[in-house]
């Protein structure tokens, strides 16, 4: 990436939060133009200039809402991670899904994801950038657990300890590994490795899960 990148990991995604539907509407132009250069170049050969060069507007206005590179990157990550998220949320929101289920259904998402969202398969969740892109505080794997532990305790009334936390984490940490590998050479997924990460992660909840067996 040529521009200048933005290592504290702490700064702002946007600059200048949109509150005018047109502002975001811009905003979201610039991540969808964003994310067809990533495919197309790749994500070291992303410039401001040529998001704004396809996006239709300036290198300024771009500048207006994303100080580099890599807060656009951040933003793009986010909106990767909400979208994969709000899927999952409302697949397993169902009530026929039960919630060791969570597993397949998080690995089905992230199959579609890779084979049919712009820039995700380069980009994901920003984790092939940092593992704490999206928060300092916390792996990428670690936001996204919390934010699964937390639909399971709604949807099924209970208050989750930090046991059932790690245990999803790790359930994700390896499906997560696995299936980095699955589309690493292959667009499509190698189904060897996608059938790993389902009866690894899959077992390891099973044998290892804090959570009761709700029904």
């Amino acid at each position: 990436m040529s521009d200048t990148t933005d290592s504290t990991g702490a700064q702002p995604m946007v600059r200048t939060e949109p509150v005018q539907q047109r502002s975001a509407q811009r905003v979201a132009h610039l991540l969808d133009t964003a994310a067809l250069l990533i495919d197309e170049q790749g994500i070291d050969a992303l410039t401001t200039s040529d998001v704004a060069a396809r996006g239709d507007s300036s290198v300024g206005v771009v500048y207006r809402y994303f100080p580099n590179i890599q807060s656009l990157l951040r933003a793009l990550a986010a909106r990767n991670l909400a979208r994969f998220t709000e899927t999952i949320y409302d697949r397993l929101s169902a009530d026929s899904v039960e919630w060791l289920q969570t597993v397949d259904v998080s690995i089905d998402t992230f199959i579609e994801f890779n084979r049919t969202e712009p820039g995700f398969r380069a980009l994901r969740f920003g984790d092939v950038i940092a593992d704490r892109f999206l928060d300092p505080e916390f792996s990428n794997n670690g936001v996204f657990a919390r934010a699964i532990v937390g639909l399971l305790a709604e949807k099924y009334e209970f208050t989750p300890d930090d046991k059932l936390l790690f245990d999803v984490e790790v359930a994700i940490e390896v499906a997560d590994s696995l299936m980095q590998r699955a589309f690493l050479l292959d667009k499509q997924g190698d189904q060897r490795f996608i059938d790993a990460a389902r009866m690894i992660s899959n077992q390891y909840l099973r044998e290892n899960s804090a959570l009761p067996d709700l029904r």
